[in-house]
C-alpha cells in the first residue's frame, strides 16, 4: 500500500468509525434521555447523525473524498474507470476494508463510551420487503445526490446536502435509511436503539447494492458524463502532489 493510499484509507476508517459512533451513541443517549417516546428518540438520533455527517465530510473530504460508504466508492470506481478518474480497483478494495472495519470500531467505541459491553449482537430484527424497498430508495437517492453535486461543480455543498438528505431519509423511509453496507454491518455489533440483528444484515446490504445499480442507471440518463467528475465525490480530495508539500 502506498503512502497516499494508506493516508486515504486511514481517513475512510476514521470517518466511518466516527459516523457510526455518532449514529449508535446518539441512539443510546436518545433512548436514555427520552424513554418511552420512540418518535422523539428517532428525531434526536437523526439530528445528531445529520450534523455529525456534515462535519465529518468537511474534516476528511480533502483527504479521501469522505465516501464512508462502499456503495459510493463502488459507483465512483465504476463510473470513473473509463475516464481515468475516481478510485482504482486497489483503492476501492482498500476503501471498502477501511469502511467496514471502521464501522465496527465505531460501534465498539460508542458502546464503551456509554458503559456497555464493547460488542454485543443486536437483537433488533429489521426484515421485510418494505424495508428492503426503503433501503433501495435511500441508497439510490444518496448516490445520485453526491454524483449530481460533483458533476455540476457543487461539491462544496456536499456536507450540508448529504447531511440534510440523510437526516430527512431517517423519516421518509420505513428502514430509517441505513443506505450504507459498512454502517449496516457496524450496527450489528450493538444491541441498542440503532442496532440491526446480524440475520437482517444480508437483506439490507443486498437492497443497498441494488440501490447503487439503480443510481448508475439514473446517472446514465440524467448525468451521462458523471464519471468525469468522479474525483470530486463526495468532495474533491488532495492530489498526490499537494499531499507531498
Amino acid at each position: 500500500m502506498t503512502r497516499t493510499l494508506a493516508r486515504r484509507a486511514s481517513a475512510e476508517f476514521a470517518g466511518t468509525a466516527l459516523l457510526v459512533t455518532a449514529v449508535v451513541g446518539s441512539g443510546i443517549a436518545a433512548a436514555r434521555l427520552s424513554p418511552g417516546d420512540v418518535g422523539l428518540q428517532l428525531l434526536e438520533n437523526a439530528i445528531a447523525t445529520a450534523l455529525a455527517l456534515g462535519a465529518l465530510i468537511l474534516t476528511f473530504g480533502p483527504v479521501s473524498g469522505a465516501h464512508f460508504n462502499p456503495v459510493v466508492s463502488a459507483v465512483d470506481w465504476w463510473l470513473g474507470r473509463r475516464a481515468g478518474t475516481g478510485l482504482t480497483a486497489s483503492h476501492l478494495a482498500a476503501y471498502t476494508v477501511a469502511q467496514v472495519t471502521g464501522a465496527i470500531a465505531g460501534s465498539v467505541l460508542a458502546n464503551l463510551m456509554f458503559d456497555l459491553p464493547a460488542a454485543a449482537w443486536s437483537r433488533t430484527d429489521r426484515t421485510g420487503g418494505n424495508l428492503w424497498l426503503a433501503e433501495t430508495v435511500a441508497t439510490a437517492g444518496l448516490v445520485v445526490l453526491v454524483f449530481a453535486l460533483a458533476r455540476t461543480g457543487r461539491s462544496s455543498a456536499a456536507p450540508a446536502a448529504v447531511g440534510a438528505y440523510v437526516g430527512a431519509a431517517y423519516w421518509f423511509t420505513s428502514s430509517t435509511s441505513f443506505a450504507n453496507p459498512a454502517v449496516t454491518i457496524g450496527r450489528a455489533f450493538t444491541d441498542t436503539f440503532a442496532g440491526i440483528a446480524p440475520t437482517s444484515v444480508p437483506g439490507f446490504v443486498a437492497a443497498q447494492l441494488v440501490g447503487g445499480l439503480l443510481a448508475i442507471a439514473a446517472l446514465a440518463a440524467w448525468y451521462p458524463h458523471a464519471g468525469d467528475a468522479a474525483d470530486a465525490v463526495v468532495i474533491p480530495h488532495l492530489t498526490q502532489e499537494t499531499e507531498a508539500r
